[in-house]
């Protein structure tokens, strides 16, 4: 089991001993089981406050200038917006039924939502909060990502297990990819060159090149003392400089660190239970993982790829994001 620290390791702090502090990041997580959002500084790495919300909330966002958190709320069949300055509930968005998971457009003004129950990827317009158009896609669809340059959307249907290529201005389908069982997640690299998808059941990431659309390679997981199927998996992010992936592998209970150059994996952080998403912090220094069975969230510093410390936040955490400032 994960100890847990008391003390920040070196490459958290900025400056330690210098006079200059380290700068805050608040990291906002959702609980899917209670109902709230949890808040963490990320520097003392302590729950600052808790935020009431709709039922089962999931995915989590920020916009860009760190004003406003996008909710999932999947049972409400809605999309809650929390103005970061009061932690109130200032508004909903129309996002169809059972959001699970979105993505934000780079410039800021539309957000995809993917709706599980009735297999469309919702586009939401932010200005006129409405939707402006609903693309069909597979069965159960999930997983979201869009690219550096707000040209290409991916989901990804759990069911059909495909990852779909969505042209963002026309909103159709331009290439759909068959990938390993239950796709979970997709993440593009920062210089655009590929896609990254995530299949819980088949245990599997699946590298898609961006220009060809076509599987290049496939990441595979082995932990000793761990069954294959016990390894799922969930939440992929990747350093800006393409360098180096992580990958949540739910019930292994480990963040993966992976070369993102060569696809070998080069280290398993142990974390706390059932892992789900990852985020970073802005300025890279750290990933967060959320862990639904164990209830808490890790710190992993990205220098030395060691967890540093666990927070316990709500019941079941599911998603995470860090405030951009």
């Amino acid at each position: 089991m994960l100890r847990r620290l008391t003390l920040l390791s070196a490459g958290l702090v900025v400056a330690a001993g210098m006079g200059s502090p380290a700068f805050a990041y608040m990291v906002y997580v959702s609980n899917e089981k209670d109902n709230t959002v949890t808040v963490v500084d990320s520097t003392t790495m302590q729950v600052v406050r808790t935020i009431d919300v709709g039922q089962r909330p999931r995915g989590i966002t920020i916009s860009h200038d760190g004003k406003f958190i996008y909710l999932c709320a999947s049972d409400d069949d809605t999309i809650e917006i929390i103005d970061t300055a009061t932690s109130e509930i200032v508004g909903t968005l129309p996002s169809g039924p059972d959001p699970e998971l979105f993505v934000l457009s780079p410039d800021g003004q539309t957000l995809y939502v993917a709706n599980e129950d009735d297999n469309l990827v919702t586009v939401i317009d932010l200005e006129s909060k409405s939707v402006a158009m609903e693309v069909p896609v597979g069965v159960e669809p999930e997983g979201m990502g869009i690219s550096p340059d707000g040209k290409s959307l991916v989901n990804t249907s759990e069911t059909t297990n495909m990852a779909h290529f969505i042209d963002t201005e026309t909103h159709e389908i331009t290439d759909n990819i068959l990938v390993d069982a239950r796709p979970r997640f997709a993440e593009f690299k920062p210089d655009n060159s590929e896609v990254w998808v995530s299949a819980e059941i088949g245990g599997t990431v699946s590298v898609i090149d961006n220009a060809s659309r076509e599987v290049k390679h496939k990441i595979t997981f082995e932990i000793p003392g761990l069954r294959a199927e016990a390894i799922q998996p969930v939440g992929v992010r990747i350093t800006a400089d393409g360098k180096k992936a992580y990958v949540a592998l739910g019930p292994a209970n480990r963040v993966a660190v992976v070369n993102a150059e060569t696809y070998e994996v080069e280290k398993y952080v142990l974390v706390g239970q059932r892992v789900w998403q990852l985020a970073f912090t802005p300025d890279q220094k750290t990933i967060i993982s959320t862990n639904g069975v164990s209830n808490d969230i890790t710190f992993i510093d990205v220098a030395t790829d060691e967890a540093v410390q666990s927070v316990t936040v709500g019941a079941l955490p599911w998603g995470v994001v860090v405030s951009p400032n």
